[in-house]
């Protein structure tokens, strides 16, 4: 029997490619492997746990922020240092009492103010710009402003957007709390971000930005010279406040669709892949933490590249995306990268099987990801709004069970 480690140290063997000993479990500890606050409001209510107003840390996604109860239940390795504005610009230094629209309680951060329009939708604004709208009925906020949307040539970047950068505020929080966290057991993420192209997407808009791909590449790389500058900006700040407090640094890029990439292998190379060997690569250099990269969907083809670039875990390892197969990718890429997620299928299993293909699915993961480490257990995306909470319990006490190495 291995020695009983702490969270830390049992996410670092992970990460190391070694049998620590049991696998590590993230509950929560990241903007995609999350859970939606009126699910977490019914999972603490089924297990039993004492009614809170979970703080509602990502407004976009409707993401709570788990608390330590829950965190022990389910041996939670894992605590997430967030961005002061991580949705819309909006800080999350300060909270004040809302509601879900289904009135579940919860925390707010305090600047949000969304306007109740006539059809019963929601939005978002800057002064009188909508940039975000949540439809009556709906369950999460869509962005609905794209500064770059007007953009033909580079001349127009800097005069429609602005290329902002950490303020003195936004580092004394990420400070904080990674000083914070480092004090207890648990492995400490960074979740900072740094997409390419999604940035550009939500920049331009998603039809613009990937009509420009091909028939405006001059401009889609200089929007990629423009955001990675302004990363490497922020991290030629941060990086130094955070070295040895941090254990992971997390970056985000939705590369795949569910039955392959969203752009060819020749334009990733040419068009994205510059930009995030650029940031990916300056982390590398500047930090002693591990490079996380969280992107969607069936992406085994470019996982080559993303080592190459300097990508050490993946996520969220979308299982039934086309050439996902848990198999292959532990044959061909286990070497290589650590698979944070791929623990339990989101889109069909979780939020419409039984407790009992709940853990039965989350056991034949655990068969192939496990051995030798480089895995680290949370399922594939966010437990989304609706999703039955005796799942999500059976899915963590599945992960707990067969967890452990001999």
């Amino acid at each position: 029997m291995a020695e009983r480690l702490t969270g830390r140290e049992r996410v670092l063997c992970a990460l190391r490619h070694e049998e620590g000993d049991r696998v590590p479990i993230d509950f929560g500890a990241f903007r995609s492997s999350g859970i939606h606050a009126g699910t977490y409001a019914r999972l603490r209510r089924h297990l039993g746990l004492p009614a809170l107003r979970p703080r509602l840390y990502d407004l976009m996604q409707q993401l709570a922020e788990p608390d330590d109860d829950i965190k022990e239940r389910f041996h939670a390795d894992v605590e997430q240092v967030h961005q002061r504005a991580p949705s819309f610009g909006i800080p999350i230094d300060r909270w004040k009492e809302g509601v879900l629209p289904d009135g579940t309680p919860v925390m707010v951060p305090a600047a949000f103010d969304p306007v109740e329009l006539p059809d019963g939708s929601r939005e978002i604004r800057e002064g009188s710009t909508a940039i975000a709208r949540m439809t009556s009925g709906g369950l999460y906020f869509d962005r609905v402003h794209f500064p770059l949307a007007a953009a033909e040539s580079e001349a127009d970047l800097d005069r429609l957007c602005a290329w902002e950068t950490y303020t003195p505020e936004d580092l004394e929080f990420i400070r904080a709390q990674a000083e914070r966290l480092r004090a207890g057991d648990r492995a400490v993420l960074f979740c900072f971000g740094g997409n390419i192209l999604e940035g550009g997407q939500g920049l331009m808009g998603y039809q613009d930005y990937m009509c420009s791909l091909a028939g405006n590449p001059a401009l889609v790389r200089a929007i990629g010279e423009r955001l990675a500058a302004m990363y490497i900006e922020n991290l030629k700040q941060v990086l130094p406040l955070i070295d040895g407090l941090v254990d992971i640094i997390a970056c985000g890029d939705d590369l795949g669709l569910q039955r392959g990439l969203q752009l060819s292998l020749e334009d990733y190379r040419a068009l994205i892949k510059p930009y995030h060997r650029a940031v990916f690569g300056y982390i590398r250099e500047h930090s002693r933490a591990y490079l996380f990269l969280h992107s969607c969907g069936a992406i085994a083809d470019l996982l080559p590249d993303l080592i190459e670039v300097g990508v050490q875990i993946i996520n969220p390892v979308q299982v039934s995306a086309k050439g996902m197969e848990p198999e292959r990718l532990k044959r061909e890429f286990g070497r290589h990268l650590t698979f944070w997620g791929g623990g339990c299928d989101t889109q069909a299993v979780l939020p419409h099987g039984s407790p009992a293909e709940v853990r039965e699915e989350v056991r034949r993961r655990m068969r192939v990801f496990k051995p030798g480490g480089g895995f680290v257990f949370t399922q594939v995306h966010n437990i989304l709004d609706l999703v039955p909470p005796e799942n999500v319990a059976a899915m963590y006490a599945a992960a707990y069970e067969a967890a452990a190495y001999p």
